[in-house]
């Protein structure tokens, strides 16, 4: 008969594996909570209970897969955004914590009133969704050029914000001859050359086409700089996601391209500068 494993034990056995294959020991909580849909506190209670064998079976196997260097989000298939569980695959990247403060800056600067929003580059949707979630008067429209992507968008639509509509195409092209009130995008934005510099799982496992872009990284911004003035409404506000060594750059970009727009660099938790906002003037 085989001996039983506690939670606390097999929990301990999971940080020291993925500690000694130089990965992330916090992950093999965030697997365990995430699995059986509990808090931390319940954790705590449940440390000395035996965990049931097949629990445990497929504990050891999602560590395993961590411990390989596969993202915990993927292993899982979910990925929490905003007080919210987001469905991910190898199609979408994982949402971050940088970008829930790209959501809140648009949600707290702007009118709750209806007004029509387009997300390009939606990924898993993490962005348009949530914005939809949260301001039911809005019309958010997704876009993105992966079709895969898509698809997993419209199952975190589907769960979360039904009213949005998803479209697959580069940039603008889906909603060619539309305007927008609102235009967010977290877009590729890291440059070839910091390859070296990045976390190997994600390297290894996130999508390439929606981590990298040319000219330095700012291929998007200036190509976002050039199409604003023809799909944003007079007074309209675009808000992206940077890196946090572009701000000069992208601020330049806008400000040369739309001389009379405001254009505001922010800074995230961190004091990186990681978003940037532009308001068009009549």
């Amino acid at each position: 008969m085989a001996k039983s494993v506690t939670y606390f034990a097999a929990l301990k056995t999971a940080e020291q594996q993925l500690t000694a294959t130089q990965q992330d020991p916090s992950a093999a909580q965030f697997l365990l909570l995430e699995t059986r849909h509990w808090t931390f506190t319940q954790l705590v209670q449940h440390y000395r209970d035996s965990m049931p064998g097949d629990q445990l079976a497929r504990y050891q196997q999602q560590v395993a897969r961590v411990s390989a260097g596969e993202p915990a989000q993927y292993v899982l298939g979910h990925a929490p955004f905003y007080g919210r569980e987001f469905a991910v695959n190898a199609a979408t990247l994982i949402p971050r914590v940088e970008t829930e403060e790209l959501v809140d800056w648009v949600l707290t600067s702007q009118p709750t009133a209806a007004q029509r929003v387009l997300d390009v580059g939606t990924g898993s949707g993490a962005i348009a969704v949530t914005l939809q979630a949260e301001r039911t008067a809005w019309q958010v429209t997704g876009t993105d050029i992966s079709a895969a992507a898509i698809a997993v968008a419209q199952r975190n639509a589907q769960t979360w914000a039904p009213a949005v509509t998803l479209a697959v195409g580069d940039l603008f092209a889906p909603v060619q001859g539309q305007r927008f009130d609102l235009v967010v995008s977290n877009p590729p934005y890291i440059d070839r050359t910091e390859t070296a510099v990045m976390d190997a799982s994600v390297k290894r496992y996130e999508p390439q086409n929606a981590l990298f872009a040319a000219h330095h990284g700012l291929d998007f911004y200036q190509r976002f700089a050039a199409a604003l003035p023809t799909v944003l409404t007079a007074r309209g506000n675009f808000f992206a996601e940077i890196g946090y060594q572009q701000g000069g750059a992208v601020r330049e970009i806008f400000q040369t391209a739309l001389p009379t727009a405001q254009v505001t660099i922010r800074q995230d938790l961190s004091g990186h500068d990681r978003m940037v906002r532009v308001e068009l003037t009549e």
